[in-house]
């Protein structure tokens, strides 16, 4: 039987129907929307295939605009916007049902040598200090929320170790910080192209959590209609995303129905390899309107 990863990395291979126009699929795992992280990645694909190999994507900004549906394949658009001296700039429209359900912007640039800076790795546990997610299981699967004990028994391509499990078990309101390890579920290929993909596949889980820990809330809540309303990244440098990462985040403000969340994206020898920002829908649902998930996985 094929891994998680394996499926995930099958959905990597788009096919090509005509100059600038992709079709792609997602992974069967049973979802009701497509989760956001796969369209991110798989428009960065797309995008990629219009740009010479060796520029680099450095920047890319989406916009979720309808849920996905995972039965259907979906539609890729690259608008090749300019090719410059260093730079390339790509537009991709997802469509789906002849509709637009996804738009993102990209920038992509030769690798150059410049200044560099950085801000420091937070000072948290390793991941070999953490329980991983079935030693979570085994000592207390019987206690978990229904919820939490589905998501940690089910494969997933992407492995993840939090520092602080006390918002899966509590409605407290906590500071809206989080800390995350993690890597791809198996080896993954060097190309890095595939390691941008699993990057920007990874970045969009976790994330809009943490806007909802000022609150005692989660994105499970059903008191809420929570979405992914638009995601950037910044890439700083390649990484190997079969090794630990730590996803450091925070979220500034939330307001208007909204939250805000960052991500700080850091290998194990505290090198700050990327840099997220996502806003989402954190409204407060109206009674018998049933919650719709859209994009966040």
């Amino acid at each position: 039987m094929p891994s998680a990863l394996d499926n995930l990395l099958n959905t990597f291979n788009l096919e090509r129907i005509e100059r600038n126009i992709y079709r792609g699929v997602s992974p069967k795992v049973g979802w009701q929307r497509v989760f956001g992280g796969h369209v991110i990645c798989q428009a960065l694909l797309a995008a990629q295939e219009t740009v010479d190999k060796e520029r680099h994507v450095h920047s890319l900004h989406g916009y979720f605009m309808r849920p996905g549906d995972p039965e259907n394949p979906i539609i890729y658009n690259v608008d090749r916007i300019r090719d410059g001296g260093s730079f390339t700039t790509r537009r991709v429209v997802a469509i789906q049902h002849g509709e637009a359900i996804f738009s993102m912007s990209l920038s992509f640039q030769k690798l150059e040598e410049g200044l560099e800076h950085q801000i420091e790795m937070p000072d948290v546990p390793l991941p070999d200090q953490l329980p991983s997610e079935s030693d979570l299981l085994k000592k207390m699967g019987d206690t978990l929320p229904d919820n939490v004990r589905a998501y940690l028994e089910r494969e997933r391509p992407i492995e993840l170790r939090a520092v602080d499990m006390t918002h899966y078990f509590s409605s407290k309101k906590l500071d809206p910080v989080q800390n995350i390890w993690m890597r791809t579920n198996g080896s993954a290929p060097k190309d890095y192209l595939i390691q941008n993909a699993l990057l920007a596949y990874a970045s969009d889980m976790t994330l809009l959590d943490t806007s909802l820990f000022a609150h005692g809330k989660a994105v499970a809540d059903p008191s809420l209609q929570v979405a992914s309303l638009d995601h950037s990244m910044w890439f700083h440098q390649p990484f190997d995303m079969s090794e630990w990462h730590l996803y450091s985040q925070d979220s500034p403000r939330s307001s208007g129905g909204r939250g805000l969340s960052r991500g700080s994206i850091y290998n194990l020898k505290g090198e700050l390899v990327a840099s997220c920002a996502q806003e989402g829908l954190i409204r407060p649902r109206k009674s018998g309107k049933r919650v719709v998930k859209t994009s966040h996985g």
